[in-house]
């Protein structure tokens, strides 16, 4: 053993003799792809979701409360920050839905060939961007 982490990745196998385990695959040996990109912003836009949340509860709640409450949380949902905090969240939540379907049709066993797979992840971002900005165009326009 030459050192420590070497020393960790040895085992004995069946028969009882010391061998060297592989290592477990990581991000510094596979080569990122589209698939594994848009599995780790799937679990993102999961977790933007629930923070974002709290932006539409602390709304309601003020909306329940007082006018200065309201007017509070209005004020700052209607400022830069409160708007580009609602186009991500719009846009996490419209992501989500798209992979959370193509995670589905994965689960009925369809589209795991290769070519499949890139072109429902790549179906799923210009289709999240597009409908993003068809809802916060429709939004504005009606506002």
């Amino acid at each position: 053993m030459k050192d420590a982490p070497s020393a960790l990745r040895m085992a004995r196998n069946s028969d009882g003799k010391w061998v060297e385990r592989p290592l477990s695959p990581h991000l510094q040996i596979y080569r990122p792809q589209i698939s594994s990109a848009l599995s780790i912003f799937h679990r993102f836009t999961g977790v933007g979701l629930g923070v974002g949340t709290l932006l539409l509860v602390w709304w309601l709640a003020a909306a329940a409360g007082s006018d200065a409450d309201y007017a509070r949380a209005a004020g700052f949902i209607g400022s830069p920050l409160g708007l580009l905090l609602l186009f991500l969240w719009t846009a996490a939540l419209v992501y989500h839905f798209l992979n959370g379907i193509r995670h589905l049709a994965w689960d009925a066993g369809l589209g795991f060939e290769l070519p499949q797979m890139h072109a429902s992840g790549k179906l799923v971002v210009i289709a999240t961007i597009v409908l993003t900005l068809l809802i916060w165009v429709v939004g504005l326009v009606i506002w």
